[in-house]
């Protein structure tokens, strides 16, 4: 894509590493380096598995000269870290509003329910997806299960994501597909996420 994204933010780790081991190689056209990192380094990784991903990248290496890589102690903080904000023990974090729906178009009853809630700032998706449940359980219940790229809804309303006939429950903000988990998205204030049960 034009600003650096090679798929989405979890194939980014994979695909460097294959782009940067078979340059000399395979090159059908030229990819901008510097824009690619850009969008890495731009990233707050969270989950292990994309992290284990990216980071030969990073250093330059491919998981296959991984076990020759020297690490040495260094008195710098990661990036990640320093960005970190704790909040003291006994102040409380703003709350934030987000309105979240669940469309199903395609089985069954169709739905179209939407809802309200208050989390923490800094929640992730899940804790909003908890909200809503508690709030109105009967519309709201959700199932995940956990997956090596974190938790992974697979049914919503009682009704199930169904490999054999290629749906799943696809996340949204606005009209743009989210390109993480529930267990990693941050949505800010007045956001509008929408889960669509869906079809690939």
């Amino acid at each position: 894509k034009r600003d650096g994204m090679m798929g989405n933010i979890y194939s980014m780790g994979l695909a460097l590493q294959a782009l940067g081991s078979t340059a000399t190689f395979y090159a059908p056209r030229e990819w901008d380096c510097a824009q690619a990192f850009s969008v890495v380094y731009g990233h707050d990784y969270r989950q292990p598995m994309a992290i284990a991903q990216v980071l030969p990248a990073l250093v330059g290496k491919s998981y296959l000269e991984a076990a020759s890589l020297e690490c040495t102690a260094s008195s710098g903080m990661s990036p990640s870290l320093q960005s970190l904000k704790l909040v003291p023990i006994g102040v409380q974090k703003a709350h934030i509003q987000v309105h979240y729906s669940i469309i199903n178009t395609l089985q069954g009853k169709h739905f179209h329910k939407s809802i309200s809630v208050r989390v923490p700032a800094g929640s992730t998706l899940l804790r909003v997806l908890q909200a809503a449940e508690k709030k109105e359980p009967d519309v709201f219940s959700f199932q995940t299960e956990q997956t090596s790229w974190g938790p992974m809804v697979v049914s919503i309303h009682g009704l199930a994501a169904n490999p054999e006939d290629r749906t799943y429950w696809q996340f949204l903000s606005g009209e743009d597909a989210l390109q993480e988990g529930v267990g990693t998205y941050v949505p800010v204030d007045g956001e509008h996420i929408q889960a669509v049960f869906s079809t690939y």
